[in-house]
């Protein structure tokens, strides 16, 4: 009874959270084009030279409080109360000091609108601590469908106020302003939905004993921060925040498919298998299944993506975006690593590895330095060809512990997921020589999408693929409902 309570919470999880995560990625790819349209590269890289700072900001006021109340299965009302008024506390003194030290970000990127922009737009620091704990209740209940719910909201309304804004020539403002209201939104939804109201009570023994598991995520998120960050400040500094908007802008549509299946996988599967995380048995049975499943669908979307990537953004966004449609075929590549490296990490996380988790990052950072020196004495492209090497690097060393921990090895995982990326290979290839033909790309990107279709189902039915029987068995019912009605 309670295996199967447990797996009925997990499919709820998983759909929910994926009608959530398809719907605003949609909502937001939409967006996304209508601005790409209405605003230049130069509106994006500034926005990205902000999020340089609100990046590392959020991941400080966070703390790693988030994972360790998800983690503690007994967690109280004293926990969520502390750390509720730690993420405040943070978040107000990190805005004080980026509104006092706007002018000397302005001075370092030579944009003196950065001072009033960085000012204005880092308010979503405060507005955004208030709903790290209504957030965090939800997913530890594994209550996706709430999420789902606010996130539409969210993501309809700031997304229209932002295209008005755009359209009325309010420029970057039209950015700062949509994701403002994104976070308000956000933050005033998960109050009224999730029905806690925090009391002012702060227990030292519930932060010694929170702060003691989230000091190293916290540590290891930085890192992480720190490390765009620098690629963001290489490319702006050495480049222009035009080259910047066009690089971030590449990362941002291969984040579409493998940012959300992350998102998914490691959202649900972090309470799913904290519930679990003394049964190792089921837990590598698990861990398995949701590393096949998860990289069944994002290789092939990934190279899918990739070899339609100039006649999608030509035709999505214009000819102005050129240089984002060069770099997004490797940024697909070696994206599609992704969720390994959640998958594997969060195992660690589920086992009370916070030590190992935020030593991996640390080695992992130090050979990242590796593509940030070639993109700022080379080129970006070397960059990405470096990238691609330090993420192979980095799933060796992610999966060594974990399959050290659960006897689930590099080697089986590389066995697994192999036959996705032959897939992925076979159907790439056809597709991206299609742009090669004497016609017009508006011409092109459909022929490339349905023959990429095409392809993809022949091979799978021909291959009788296990991964997709079974997404067929779990999509086949709803269509024969609909049918039916």
């Amino acid at each position: 009874m309670e295996n199967q309570s447990l797996k009925d919470k997990t499919v709820k999880g998983v759909t929910w959270n994926g009608i959530s995560n398809i719907i605003s990625t949609g909502v937001s790819f939409l967006v996304g084009i209508v601005l790409a349209r209405l605003l230049s590269p130069d509106d994006y890289g500034l926005i990205g030279i902000i999020t340089i700072f609100t990046a590392i900001c959020d991941t400080i006021i966070n703390a790693g409080f988030s994972s360790a109340l998800i983690r503690k299965k007994d967690a109280t009302e004293d926990d969520f109360c502390t750390v509720f008024i730690v993420n405040l506390s943070i978040s107000l003194l990190l805005y004080f000091i980026l509104f006092v030290s706007a002018p000397l970000i302005a001075n370092f990127f030579e944009r003196e609108e950065l001072v009033s922009l960085t000012r204005v737009a880092t308010i979503s620091l405060i507005i955004g601590a208030l709903a790290i704990v209504q957030n965090t209740r939800l997913t530890k209940q594994i209550d996706f469908k709430t999420q789902a719910i606010i996130t539409l909201s969210t993501y309809l309304c700031s997304g229209i106020t932002g295209i008005t804004l755009a359209f009325i020539g309010a420029g970057v403002w039209a950015l700062v302003i949509q994701n403002l209201l994104a976070q308000l939104l956000r933050t005033i939804l998960l109050w009224y939905y999730n029905k806690w109201i925090p009391k002012l009570r702060f227990s030292s023994a519930s932060f010694h004993e929170l702060f003691g598991f989230g000091w190293k995520m916290m540590l290891s998120g930085l890192l992480n921060a720190l490390w765009g960050d620098l690629t963001k400040i290489i490319v702006s500094k050495f480049y222009s925040p035009a080259t910047l908007g066009q690089y971030t802008r590449s990362g941002q549509f291969a984040s579409l498919l493998s940012g959300t299946l992350t998102s998914i996988i490691q959202r649900v599967t972090f309470p799913v298998l904290s519930n679990i995380q003394d049964n190792k048995e089921r837990m590598v049975a698990a861990y398995r299944r949701i590393i096949r499943m998860t990289m069944f669908v994002t290789v092939p979307s990934m190279f899918f993506l990739g070899a339609i990537s100039e006649p999608f953004i030509y035709c999505l966004i214009g000819s102005k975006w050129h240089d984002a449609a060069t770099y997004l075929p490797l940024v697909c590549i070696y994206s599609t690593t992704y969720p390994l490296h959640a998958i594997n990490l969060n195992m660690l996380m589920v086992q009370g590895r916070s030590d190992l988790f935020l030593g991996l990052e640390i080695v992992k950072k130090i050979i990242a330095l590796g593509p940030l020196f070639v993109g700022a004495f080379i080129g970006i492209i070397p960059m990405l060809y470096a990238n691609l090497i330090s993420m192979i690097i980095a799933f060796f060393l992610n999966s060594y512990y974990s399959g050290k921990l659960l006897n689930y090895s590099s080697w089986n995982q590389i066995m697994d997921v192999a036959p996705f990326y032959g897939l992925a290979i076979i159907m790439a290839i056809p597709i991206y020589f299609i742009k090669f033909l004497p016609f017009t790309y508006w011409l092109i990107l459909p022929v490339q999408l349905i023959t990429g279709i095409v392809l993809f189902f022949l091979i799978c039915e021909s291959k009788k693929i296990e991964e997709y029987k079974e997404y067929k068995s779990i999509v086949s019912p709803f269509f024969k409902k609909i049918l039916h009605k």
